[in-house]
């Protein structure tokens, strides 16, 4: 039996933003400069007081995954804005980055930082929109979850 699971590219599943940011970093010289983004959040939506940390593992499948596929630098191509310099530095792209991260399934809380990037910008700048989705959806129902036990004194 093949228990290997094969991995799903979600390279672009991000906002264009990232794209066109990342663009004018390359086309300004500025794509190797390091930059930090730190993930927070300002406020619990249910005044629960805290949230509980979850989807890193997601994360980090996300990130060790992350590749333009042919078909994902063709259809940058046909959208005309990017040059063929960005394009080729998009083909050759391989994550770099250091990230750190409050453990999964820590208490965390407003305005704490809980994920940090580390690197190059355009490489930075790219990830944050698959990290925002992945983290406060899967905060979100962990979050739920330890309420719903608590309520239930488990």
């Amino acid at each position: 039996m093949n228990t290997t699971l094969e991995k799903t590219n979600l390279t672009m599943l991000t906002d264009f933003y990232e794209i066109t940011m990342a663009n004018g970093y390359f086309a300004n010289g500025f794509g190797d400069r390091i930059a930090y983004f730190d993930m927070f959040f300002r406020e619990v939506p249910d005044k629960g007081g805290f949230a509980i940390m979850a989807g890193v593992q997601q994360v980090v499948d996300y990130l060790t995954n992350l590749h333009f596929t042919p078909e994902d630098i063709s259809y940058l191509r046909e959208c005309g804005i990017f040059s063929e310099g960005f394009l080729k530095y998009l083909m050759n792209f391989h994550f770099a980055c250091d990230v750190w991260s409050v453990p999964e399934g820590t208490p965390i809380f407003p305005g704490e930082p809980i994920l940090t990037v580390r690197g190059p910008v355009i490489q930075a700048q790219f990830v944050e929109t698959m990290i925002l989705l992945t983290i406060n959806h899967e905060s979100l129902i962990a979050t739920k979850a330890n309420r719903i036990v608590r309520a239930a004194h488990g």
